[in-house]
């Protein structure tokens, strides 16, 4: 006896064979979807477990940046371990330092005294000191931008080098160079000019009180 064809509930009659081939196909393309959904959403779990692996073990610096450091107490290590009397600008309390150390240049030959004042107006000012320095040092220091000009600050003559209206000019937007026996100065950052003059002052007052 042949086995009849199995009636389909929802037609109320046997499947024809065209009836047939379309099920499977739906069902076919109906696996495939969900093949491609859950291969998505595995993808998104893995690729969220190696961010979560980077986060967790890259070290990171922990706390917030150290934005008052004691240039004072640093510049007398770094006075002994340089050989020299360093200068260090007598700057209000509102005058932060978030770095104070000896920096060595490029080419070995010069090594200079650093301060990073955080002005009062959360601008930027680097004090730079260098012993027996030559033009290639200020030069490197300060991005080859050229003078502008000169200014009279306390009695203590500065060369400016005013790159405000260069493009790209970075931390040196302003600066100011100057000399005193083996001595060479530069200030460069963002502040305006009468941070860069009270901090000029400052370095001034140092200088005479040295000689």
């Amino acid at each position: 006896m042949s086995k009849q064809p199995k009636i389909v509930a929802e037609l109320g009659r046997p499947e024809t064979p065209a009836e047939t081939a379309a099920r499977k196909a739906e069902n076919s393309r109906l696996y495939r979807s969900r093949k491609t959904i859950n291969n998505l959403i595995y993808s998104l779990l893995v690729t969220l477990g190696l961010v979560l692996a980077i986060y967790f073990l890259v070290p990171r610096a922990e706390g917030d940046p150290n934005w008052n450091i004691d240039y004072v107490a640093q510049s007398e290590i770094a006075s002994q371990s340089l050989g020299e009397d360093l200068l260090v600008p007598a700057m209000p309390e509102q005058w932060r330092a978030n770095a104070a150390e000896l920096r060595n240049a490029t080419n070995g030959k010069v090594t200079s005294w650093y301060i990073g004042f955080i002005t009062p107006a959360d601008k930027f000012i680097a004090f730079n000191e260098a012993f027996d320095a030559d033009a290639t040092w200020i030069s490197n220091t300060l991005k080859d931008y050229p003078a502008t000009g000169e200014i009279t600050i306390d009695g203590q003559k500065w060369t400016v080098y005013d790159n405000r209206s260069m493009k790209d000019a970075g931390n040196v937007q302003y600066a100011l160079v100057t000399s005193s026996g083996r001595s060479t100065i530069v200030l460069f950052g963002t502040a305006d000019d009468a941070e860069f003059e009270q901090l000029a002052t400052s370095i001034t007052a140092t200088l005479r009180s040295a000689q």
